[in-house]
């Protein structure tokens, strides 16, 4: 049974939260003037499932709401860019809600609120955001954590949020204090996977707090690079001319799949172009085999100066 408590406010992506349940991984808002951007609740959702959704179909997506279930967790309907609604069954494991309430659900609600996600980690360097991009299983959370353990902050794990000032320049909201490494990862840093929790039951990924090495501030988006593993030896790194950039930005767009049936693929490509203008690009390349983590980083900071 998921425990429901008194509704305070979080926040995360720039948004502000208001929940019904537990958040732990976000920071609390002291104060709040008016509504909160976005409201989470608990409520049945069973019967508009069974009214909406064809059985064969774990998720419907129409007008501005998406409404999913993961079988063994929940029903889940985001709406409008302010709401989400959970439907939990019986016995759910309240860390696997709150896994896709702050993954997929999150992103469905930047969509439909015009930020672009971007599927990767975000980390500040001299008061600028740079993002790290790449299919799953790149190395994007572990190249982050290296960074880190050089003394930088990170802004964003998995989701990024990407809006821009009056100037038009892209920036990047801090998203929330936390980070996820498979054990493998946990090992090459010296870390106690003992010391962690998995993300939820039976996985051997975890939940890395990074309270002591995260920023709040929003930054201004300075580079995306995209880790790309490959079959060579070495590192290596080169630049993605602008007109390419803009299908790889596609491609590493979080739950991309909702932009066609939400209507937002013109919004989308005319976003990416914005993005595309001020910023540059770059592929990393890192070998299949071997931890290359540190090495990246020299990378990665040998190009930014």
């Amino acid at each position: 049974m998921i425990k429901t408590q008194e509704r305070v406010i979080f926040q995360a992506f720039g948004l502000s939260i208001r929940s019904d349940i537990h958040l732990p991984e976000l920071s609390l808002l002291s104060e709040i003037q008016g509504d909160a951007d976005v409201e989470v609740t608990i409520a049945d959702l069973t019967e508009l499932w069974s009214e909406l959704v064809p059985a064969n179909q774990s998720i419907l997506i129409y007008e501005d709401k998406v409404i999913f279930r993961i079988y063994d967790t929940a029903i889940f309907l985001i709406q409008d860019g302010k709401r989400i609604t959970i439907s939990p069954v019986k016995n759910a494991e309240e860390s696997k809600i709150r896994l896709y309430l702050l993954g997929t659900c999150m992103g469905a609600i930047l969509m439909q609120r015009r930020i672009l996600p971007l599927h990767g980690s975000a980390i500040a360097i001299e008061g600028k955001a740079y993002a790290i991009v790449g299919h799953s299983g790149a190395g994007k959370s572990t190249l982050a954590s290296a960074f880190i353990k050089h003394g930088y902050s990170l802004l964003s794990d998995d989701v990024i949020p990407i809006s821009f000032d009056p100037s038009d320049k892209p920036l990047v909201k801090p998203a929330y204090p936390q980070q996820k490494l498979w054990q493998e990862s946990l090992s090459h840093f010296g870390m106690e996977a003992s010391k962690y929790d998995p993300i939820y039951q039976r996985e051997t990924k975890y939940t890395i707090p990074v309270s002591a090495n995260f920023t709040a501030e929003t930054l201004p988006l300075a580079a995306v690079f995209e880790l790309v593993k490959y079959d060579g030896e070495q590192v290596s790194i080169q630049e993605i001319p602008r007109l390419t950039g803009l299908s790889r930005l596609f491609h590493h767009t979080y739950r991309q799949t909702f932009l066609a049936p939400l209507g937002l693929l013109d919004w989308h490509f005319s976003t990416s172009a914005r993005m595309m203008k001020n910023i540059n690009m770059y592929q990393l390349n890192r070998p299949t085999n071997g931890f290359t983590a540190h090495q990246l980083v020299s990378l990665v900071l040998d190009t930014i100066h």
